[in-house]
């Protein structure tokens, strides 16, 4: 979500600043249009986790493994809503410095609203939205980041390490980089251009999951034994819900109801068509049969890849972005998993990490001043995109690193043990089985 002055435009980090010493507003700022549809875009992001990740992983895992992976999903919901509650939206989104926000909206303190005087906070770079919605809004990206990683370690890891590692990517990955993106932060006076997550979403998570999978090591029988999806209509359905509740995720990030957001909407739906046709042309030139999981696996890259775009391009670029994302997608998926023998599950790294690279970078080839009101260089903004890039790589993927390590030492190691692993996780740490 990109920072958003009255008048539609980039708020530069310092204005952010100075705009934040009094968030009480009359409630004569609030627009119900724009507040309806933020609300509804955030159930639709809610909505992309639970019940959308829960089933696109749940359907590509072994049936000995589902209810566990699902578990991923529902239970990170439930942790880093409170954990944003508590401290991560005040540290993301309150004053403080360019790399940390400050402790204003500790357990939401200050944040208020009081009907006897008609006024309510409302975040500076949400002018028109109450602030309460903003905050859930900005909530359902923390949890859907922070589910995605998920999908690299599926099958093999402890409940309590994922949970406790979850709960420090959250606070300790996530909200630093949503803070220098989208909360004044350093990238964000840089010039950044991420208008719904490719950056704090996707790379950050991908990298993340990559990261896991590398640290944990390959499930029992990788590359020997068949771990084909065992319910690939669970997958389908999933990623039909992605695709839905997307158009919440990007064209919501307008803060408003506009045209901004009703272009966000439609590059959105033109990158993920072109990409899903992209992956199975792919899928067909590999000398393979198009499949329901290459369709669903390019689908969502596209919607990956222009995620930090959306509001930046026009269509056309949109449809380059999504041909684009979706082969890279499908290179690092099939082909340099295949070669590095690394274990991403479901590919976490192949199509958010990966896709999300892609899809930042192309923002600074791609993007339309005319779109969105700016007067930046293609060259100098390519460069701010690359380079943000490479901070965000190296920093999840070194925070990462060192809270798997941590998480580790605590939970008595971070998978399973063998017999657990192959008995599936369902039975052994939940004690129930899908029959």
């Amino acid at each position: 979500m990109k920072l958003l002055s009255a008048t539609g435009g980039l708020l530069p980090a310092a204005a952010f600043a100075e705009g934040v010493a009094d968030w009480w507003q009359p409630l004569s700022a609030i627009d119900s249009g724009d507040t309806a549809w933020v609300m509804t875009s955030a159930v639709l992001v809610l909505f992309m986790t639970i019940p959308g990740i829960a089933l696109f992983y749940g359907g590509m895992d072994r049936k000995k493994n589902v209810l566990g992976t699902m578990m991923h999903s529902f239970s990170i919901a439930a942790l880093v809503s409170v954990l944003w509650m508590i401290v991560g939206y005040s540290l993301a989104f309150t004053p403080g410095n360019a790399f940390i926000g400050g402790l204003d909206r500790f357990f939401l303190s200050g944040m208020g609203l009081d009907l006897a005087k008609e006024v309510g906070t409302i975040a500076p770079n949400a002018g028109s939205v109450p602030e309460s919605v903003f905050m859930f809004f900005q909530m359902t990206f923390a949890v859907i980041s922070t589910a995605i990683v998920t999908g690299a370690f599926a099958g093999r890891m402890k409940f309590s390490a994922m949970l406790l590692f979850s709960g420090a990517y959250s606070l300790l990955v996530y909200v630093p980089v949503a803070h220098w993106v989208w909360g004044g932060g350093f990238m964000a006076a840089g010039g950044v251009m991420d208008y719904a997550g490719g950056t704090v979403v996707h790379i950050n998570a991908g990298v993340a999951g990559l990261v896991a999978a590398l640290v944990i090591g390959p499930r029992l029988g990788y590359g020997k034994e068949s771990m084909a999806p065992h319910n690939m209509a669970f997958t389908l359905t999933g990623a039909a819900m992605l695709w839905l509740g997307w158009f919440g995720f990007n064209a919501g990030s307008a803060v408003a109801a506009n045209a901004s957001a009703g272009m966000a909407m439609a590059v959105t739906q033109i990158a993920a068509a072109v990409a899903a046709l992209t992956w199975m042309l792919c899928e067909k030139l590999a000398g393979h049969k198009p499949s329901a999981l290459g369709l669903a696996s390019g689908a969502v890259a596209g919607l990956v890849g222009i995620t930090p775009a959306a509001g930046f391009v026009g269509p056309q670029a949109a449809l380059v972005i999504g041909i684009v994302t979706a082969v890279g997608a499908y290179l690092a998926s099939v082909v340099l998993k295949r070669r590095l023998g690394y274990d991403d599950s479901f590919d976490a790294f192949g199509i958010h990490g990966f896709g999300g690279i892609i899809g930042s970078i192309l923002t600074g080839a791609l993007f339309s001043n005319m779109i969105f009101g700016g007067d930046a260089a293609i060259g100098s903004q390519l460069w701010i995109q690359i380079k943000d890039v490479i901070i965000s790589v190296v920093y999840s993927g070194a925070v990462s690193w060192i809270i798997l390590k941590a998480v580790g030492l605590i939970c008595g190691g971070l998978r399973v043990e063998r017999d657990e692993e192959r008995e599936g996780l369902d039975l052994a740490i939940h004690g129930e089985r899908v029959e």
